[in-house]
C-alpha cells in the first residue's frame, strides 16, 4: 500500500518541478529579451561578474580551457528543427572556444534515438554528479569580435575549474559548419536499422514539404497576418514550383512525387493532374523527416522542419526566398521567388551533376 501511495506523490513532485522549470525558463527569456540591447545586460550573468572580479588574476599564458565544457539547451517548447539548431549552436561554440561539448537531452527521447544524439557523448547530468557547476554565458553575436573576445575572457576566468558553460537560449548562428557532424550522427544512429522508405530506387523521387501546422488560413488579426507572411505558402506556390521543375527534368527514370503535409485529400486537389503523386498526410514526423532527407529532389517550405532535412540532403533543394534561415552558397540550393520562379538553368546543371 505504501508503494502504491508513493507513486502518485512522485508524479506530483515531477509535475510541480516541471512547472517551476517552465515558469523560470519563460521569465528568464522575457528578462533577456528586455535587457539585451541595454547597457546593463551583461550584469544579469553570474559568469560576467566572476570575470569582472577575477580579471586581474587571469594568466593568459597558462590557460586550461579543456577543464571546462560547453553546452546549449534544446528549447523544450520548440519543434525538432528548432532544437537541432540549439544543438548545432552548442557544437559550434564549443569548437570556437576550444571546449569539449556536453549533451543536454532533447524534449523527446525518440528524436534523440532517431538522430543518434547523446550516443557516446558526455552528458551534462553526469558532469554535475562529478562536481561540475553550470554557468550561463551572455548572448554572442558570432560576427562581433567584441562579443567573442569578452566571452573568451569570461571562460578564461574559470581556468582550472569544473564548469559547464551553457549558451543563452536560441542564439542565431549559421548552421552549416556543424551539419556534417549531424549527418554523421544520423548515419551512425542505431535507429537507421529500422528505417523504411516508400521510395523506389528505380524512380526519381521528389519530396514536397507543405507546412500546414500552426498557421490557419483565413485568420484576420494583424498578428496572424504577420505570421502568415513569415511562414505561410499556399498550394499555388508549391504547384508552380513543381510544374516548373518537371518541365526542366529530363531523365530516363519514372518520376514519383510525394507530398508531406497535413489535412484532407480534397485540400490538395490541384496536384491530382500529375502522375504518380502520393499524399503522405498521416505519416508520423519521424518517417516524414527521413523521407525529406532521402529525396532525390526536395521542395521545402518556410519551416525549420524542412530546412534541417535540406541541410542533411545531398541532392537538389528548391527553397522559398525570404526565409529567416540563411541558405548555403551551394549550387544544389535553388531559390524560388514568391511566384515559384527559379533559375531553370541551375536546376538542369545540378541535375546533370547528380545523375553522373
Amino acid at each position: 500500500m505504501v508503494g502504491i501511495a508513493i507513486k502518485p506523490l512522485i508524479i506530483t513532485l515531477m509535475t510541480v518541478s516541471q512547472f517551476i522549470f517552465k515558469v523560470r525558463f519563460r521569465l528568464w527569456g522575457e528578462l533577456v529579451a528586455f535587457s539585451e540591447k541595454r547597457w546593463f545586460y551583461h550584469y544579469l550573468y553570474r559568469s560576467y561578474w566572476h570575470y569582472k572580479f577575477s580579471r586581474d588574476k587571469i594568466n593568459t599564458s597558462n590557460l586550461q580551457p579543456d577543464s571546462c565544457y560547453y553546452t546549449a539547451r534544446p528549447n523544450p517548447g520548440a519543434g525538432i528543427g528548432h532544437q537541432l539548431a540549439n544543438w548545432i549552436t552548442g557544437h559550434l561554440y564549443a569548437d570556437l572556444f576550444g571546449l569539449r561539448f556536453a549533451h543536454i537531452p532533447f524534449s523527446t527521447q525518440q528524436w534523440e534515438d532517431f538522430f543518434g544524439l547523446g550516443e557516446n557523448e558526455t552528458k551534462v547530468e553526469d558532469l554535475k554528479k562529478k562536481g561540475y557547476r553550470m554557468r550561463k554565458l551572455p548572448t554572442i553575436d558570432e560576427k562581433n569580435p567584441q562579443d567573442i573576445a569578452l566571452t573568451k575572457l569570461i571562460i578564461q576566468s574559470y581556468t582550472g575549474k569544473k564548469i559547464v558553460f551553457i549558451a543563452e537560449q536560441d542564439q542565431n548562428t549559421d548552421e552549416f559548419g556543424e551539419i556534417d557532424l549531424l549527418k554523421q550522427r544520423f548515419a551512425q544512429a542505431k535507429a537507421r536499422k529500422n528505417d523504411r522508405l516508400l521510395y523506389s530506387k528505380e524512380n526519381f523521387n521528389i519530396a514536397i514539404h507543405m507546412r500546414r501546422t500552426v498557421i490557419i488560413e483565413g485568420k484576420k488579426t494583424v498578428e496572424s497576418k504577420a505570421v502568415q507572411t513569415l511562414r505561410w505558402l499556399g498550394n499555388d506556390y508549391y504547384e508552380k514550383v513543381l510544374r516548373r521543375a518537371l518541365d526542366n527534368i529530363s531523365i530516363s527514370k519514372p518520376i514519383s512525387i510525394y507530398i508531406f503535409s497535413a489535412g484532407s485529400v480534397e485540400e490538395f486537389a490541384e496536384f491530382s493532374k500529375y502522375d504518380n503523386v502520393h499524399l503522405c498526410l498521416d505519416m508520423d514526423e519521424y518517417a516524414s523527416f527521413l523521407h525529406l532527407v532521402r529525396a532525390d529532389m526536395l521542395i521545402t517550405s518556410k519551416s525549420s522542419f524542412s530546412y534541417k532535412p535540406a541541410l542533411m540532403n545531398d541532392c537538389i533543394k528548391i527553397c522559398p526566398i525570404d526565409f529567416w534561415h540563411n541558405y548555403p552558397d551551394d549550387i544544389r540550393w535553388i531559390i524560388a521567388d514568391e511566384n515559384g520562379v527559379f533559375d531553370e538553368h541551375q536546376l538542369k546543371q545540378v541535375l546533370a551533376q547528380q545523375l553522373q
